[in-house]
């Protein structure tokens, strides 16, 4: 392991993970908004807002795939050595996190069962922009329509249509989040 895997994690752990925790399900709650998150400093090629995510919501029980170039030894040394999670390929993971091509394809993970739709995977998206334009939204937590910079709609609409089943997105930039549920309709515009 090298020594850049020691550096990086929450500067106050408690007050960090809660306030990163609470990002977290902001978004997730009004899908379309955009929200910071920072406080973690992990290696590249891994985001600011996705590194706090991973310290917020993994831990030895929550298994973790990298896909494509966020499978590197750095990141890998890091999340081991800050969370515990271990690290998966995309058909064991709970969360999965790279670029939206690396991430394909999206029947490769768990969309949860009839009895146990929450045991279904959550993919961190890895941005190259996040912005409030785009793809319409619509469904639980907006009030009337949302607007979110998505890599595609069709994969959306067609995760949104297999409801209560279906992954779960957060979509990060820098130090930015954003989160597309399951439950949320998605339209071209």
């Amino acid at each position: 392991m090298q020594a850049e895997a020691l550096d990086g994690g929450f500067a106050d752990g408690p007050i960090d993970a809660a306030r990163a925790f609470r990002a977290a399900m902001s978004v997730m709650a009004r899908p379309g908004r955009i929200e910071r998150l920072a406080g973690a400093a992990p290696p590249a090629p891994l985001s600011r807002a996705a590194g706090a995510l991973i310290l917020t919501l993994c831990d030895p029980e929550t298994p973790v795939h990298l896909a494509g170039a966020h499978d590197a030894t750095a990141l890998r040394d890091w999340i081991t050595f800050h969370t515990g999670a271990p690290l998966v390929g995309a058909a064991d993971a709970m969360f999965a996190v790279g670029a939206w091509d690396a991430l394909q394809p999206l029947d490769a993970y768990r969309i949860g069962t009839s009895d146990y739709p929450d045991r279904a995977a959550t993919l961190i998206v890895e941005m190259p922009a996040l912005a409030a334009q785009g793809a319409r939204l619509t469904g639980p937590g907006i009030k009337d329509s949302a607007h979110l910079s998505l890599p595609e709609t069709a994969a959306f609409r067609r995760n949104a249509a297999q409801f209560p089943l279906g992954l779960d997105f957060f979509l990060t930039c820098g130090d930015q989040v954003a989160a597309l549920p399951r439950s949320t309709c998605v339209e071209d515009i």
